[in-house]
């Protein structure tokens, strides 16, 4: 189809042109560690794509053999693809939050999809601006507090309450348009044509390096208005055009253990999502086969935006990088969205196209979205401030000299992520390096910890906890070096009670009738006065974890 066509264009332009060092395989010249090939060298535009909940397993095998994702291939073909890539809390805002700042979560405080960063707060961005970098930004952000439902803030904030309610409408499919149908998620496709004309009409005549973010809401769940007031978004959309693309006897349809056997937070996950019920075997494949459809038409967003840097002869001085802000489980685990440390969850796509990257490199090292914030400084040869937590990937990407290898600060052979939003009951934390996942809960201690083996048990169904007591004693330790994560855990424990009783408060008389009609409304009127009095005992107690 045209798509394909323009790909292999795209493919031959790339071979014919451009003196991408990394795609020549030449040695590079490095200025003062940073990304260049002679001081003299212009510096580089960066272009990045971020979407929302894209699972990064398919960005390489296997994952990669159930959708076509040509421009991903093409992005994986001239430049880098991470294969270790994680989010560093497994819900949009506190994930962006962590981009935009380059700190962890718990340093960010971004607890829930309510908080995050200060408006005004200076990302990476803002300091490339400041050195003469041109800015741009189109789409989604969602890295600033204040934003998402009401319902999603009073989930979190109850997440401690000893009840159980279902909390999102039943993941479901919806087929629109037909086999002609390309522009499904039409508001990402619009900011999509605005990143592309500004690079033809803007960025083009610029004398000073660009930046440009685009944010897409795909491959996100569309929202479910028949769950209500403050409904979630629980359909998996798209057309006959792009659910041709998918590979229907590729989809893998993933085990479930029976929810006697589930981990206590899984099982309030899978409650509070509503997938405890029944779901016949092909509604599981259409729901993973609709989700993969939808990030075939996340690819070829970012397809438009690399055919507007070719066209206009900009992707030869430009960075190109892929990326999102947490993945999606589609069923697995008898659960959808994130809010987990799964892979399918936590695994972010990562990859990195443009001058100096070395082109198809595959690397394994684990890697974070906060390390994004110093990669960015360390491109537009900003000096890093020290106080970060991520780390600059350009000693990954690109030849470097072996003294300068040395002077710089080197990844750590671990990553951090952190979950104390809705759909779980605990604060997650989740420790991964080498081949190891350890996930602890809470204060260590109320709730059990899991370890998987990623090497034997890719899809995380066997806990090895108990059976490696001491990787599991090890593990625990390196994740207490990291963070006090019991402490961080009490601190959130206030938080929320703090925050809903202000709410509480706020709505005065009518508190009974909101409370009632929020997403949960379904689960809550049948027994109204038996969750009210459950709020009322978690009240009463003392919050001294």
């Amino acid at each position: 189809d045209g798509e394909g066509a323009r790909t292999v264009v795209l493919a031959a332009l790339l071979l014919a042109s451009t003196r991408w060092e990394g795609a020549k395989a030449r040695p590079v010249a490095w200025g003062h560690g940073h990304l260049s090939a002679g001081s003299s060298q212009r510096a580089r535009n960066v272009v990045m794509v971020m979407c929302d909940a894209f699972d990064g397993r398919l960005t390489f095998y296997p994952g990669n053999q159930t959708v076509i994702l040509p421009f991903i291939n093409l992005m994986k073909r001239y430049g880098t693809v991470f294969l270790n890539a994680y989010t560093n809390s497994p819900i949009c805002c506190p994930s962006r939050a962590a981009m935009w700042s380059g700190l962890f979560t718990h340093l960010t405080e971004s607890w829930n999809n309510f908080k995050g960063l200060d408006p005004n707060y200076t990302t990476w961005m803002d300091l490339m601006q400041k050195h003469g970098y041109r800015t741009q930004k189109y789409g989604k952000l969602d890295y600033t507090s204040g934003h998402h439902s009401v319902s999603n803030r009073v989930e979190a904030w109850t997440r401690d309450v000893d009840f159980l309610l279902r909390q999102e409408g039943r993941p479901m499919v919806n087929l629109t348009g037909n086999e002609t149908f390309v522009r499904v998620m039409e508001e990402d496709w619009q900011n999509t044509d605005k990143a592309a004309s500004w690079i033809r009409k803007e960025a083009i005549n610029f004398s000073q390096p660009f930046v440009l973010y685009l944010g897409l809401n795909l491959p996100h769940p569309y929202p479910s208005p028949s769950t209500g007031e403050n409904f979630g978004s629980s359909t998996f959309l798209t057309s006959p055009y792009w659910l041709e693309k998918v590979r229907y006897e590729a989809i893998k349809i993933p085990k479930w253990p029976p929810l006697s056997d589930m981990h206590p937070v899984d099982y309030y996950s899978s409650y509070t999502k509503n997938c405890t019920g029944q779901f016949a075997r092909k509604e599981i494949r259409d729901i993973r086969a609709f989700y993969y459809a939808m990030c075939a038409e996340t690819d070829a967003m970012l397809g438009e935006i690399i055919s507007a840097l070719s066209d206009t002869g900009l992707l030869k001085r430009t960075i190109v990088i892929f990326t999102a802000d947490h993945g999606e489980l589609a069923m697995e685990h008898q659960q959808f969205y994130k809010m987990s440390m799964y892979e399918a969850s936590s695994h972010v796509p990562l990859l990195v196209m443009g001058p100096s990257i070395k082109a198809h490199h595959r690397l394994s090292n684990v890697v974070s979205l906060v390390d994004i914030y110093p990669t960015m400084l360390d491109i537009a040869r900003i000096p890093i401030p020290q106080n970060l937590s991520g780390y600059s990937l350009i000693p990954l990407l690109a030849e470097m000299a072996e003294d300068e290898v040395s002077s710089r600060r080197l990844h750590p052979t671990w990553v951090l992520s952190e979950f104390h939003g809705c759909n779980a009951n605990s604060s997650t934390y989740m420790l991964r390096t080498d081949k190891w996942k350890y996930i602890a809960y809470s204060d260590g201690h109320s709730v059990s910890p899991q370890l998987f083996d990623l090497s034997v048990d890719p899809d995380e169904l066997t806990n090895i906890a108990t059976t490696f007591p001491e990787v599991t004693h090890s593990l625990d330790k390196k994740l207490h070096s990291i963070v006090n994560y019991p402490r961080i855990s009490a601190s959130v424990h206030k938080y929320n009670k703090k925050q809903f009783i202000n709410w509480k408060q706020s709505l005065g008389r009518n508190y009974s009738n909101v409370i009632a009609n929020l997403r949960w409304h379904q689960d809550w009127l049948k027994e109204p006065r038996k969750y009210k009095d459950a709020i009322h005992r978690w009240l009463q107690m003392n919050t001294n974890e």
